[in-house]
């Protein structure tokens, strides 16, 4: 799980933005599997050049907050994983902090992943992941690509190495693909040319195809694997050969 937008936010309009500031920062703060040890080794100040803290709050308690439509508590329920809420939800109630919502079992890989998304906002391309969805859809790329850019794939790997965490299968592709400079620029997405961001689109999707036995050896063993599928392009099926999995990472 990985993407704000994955959560229905049909309810939004019946309440402030300071009202949905002021639910969302008043849920209790929880440090659920290595998240404190993370954050407290974590400058963020040093790293970022933001004088801003992180704070975890319980996944399926912001799930059950009214003010994301009807089904939200449904439709989340007992998921797992984590996701960075948007910014824009909490600055008016706490502008000190940045929020991630994160269940109890959430695994090492996939919480390195989701402050990975919050050092890239902070301090790297700045781009929100759950607001690239329409541009995805515009251009007909997997949204995959546009929200994880090169500078977040830098950040993930920083992480791993801090905090000695062995990627899943889905992590290790990211991994793959910015070591071997595939990933797009944030700056590229920020000026949002069609002509070149379609290009680097397919350039991924190529490379993934190409290097498919390769990919495999790679992360058969680790968690996450589902095995190998047949590329396509994206504008034939909405997928290519790399898509999202629940943890909100490419996958091949």
């Amino acid at each position: 799980m990985g993407r704000e937008d994955e959560f229905a936010l049909d309810g939004l309009g019946d309440a402030s933005v300071e009202e949905i500031a002021s639910r969302i920062t008043s849920l209790s703060p929880v440090h659920y599997g290595r998240s404190r040890e993370m954050l407290e080794a974590l400058d963020i100040r040093a790293l970022t050049g933001q004088d801003i803290g992180i704070r975890f709050v319980d996944l399926n308690r912001y799930a059950g907050l009214n003010i994301f439509g009807s089904g939200q508590s449904a439709v989340s329920k007992g998921r797992k994983g984590g996701i960075f809420i948007n910014q824009h939800k909490t600055i008016k109630a706490d502008p000190d902090n940045v929020y991630l919502a994160i269940s109890k079992d959430i695994d090492d890989t996939t919480l390195i992943h989701q402050l990975a998304h919050v050092l890239d906002y902070l301090g790297g391309s700045r781009l929100m992941p759950g607001t690239l969805e329409p541009l995805a859809f515009e251009l007909r790329i997997p949204v995959e690509h546009l929200e994880h850019p090169e500078e977040f794939g830098y950040w993930l790997i920083h992480l791993q190495q801090k905090f000695q965490v062995t990627f899943d299968a889905d992590d290790a592709i990211v991994s793959y693909l910015y070591q071997n400079q595939m990933l797009i620029k944030g700056e590229e997405i920020q000026r949002k040319n069609r002509l070149i961001l379609r290009s680097k689109s397919d350039r991924i999707l190529r490379f993934l195809s190409e290097r498919s036995a390769e990919i495999d050896r790679l992360i058969r063993n680790r968690p996450g694997y589902i095995g190998i599928r047949s590329p396509a392009h994206p504008n034939s099926s909405g997928e290519g050969s790399v898509r999202f999995k629940s943890n909100g990472t490419f996958s091949e």
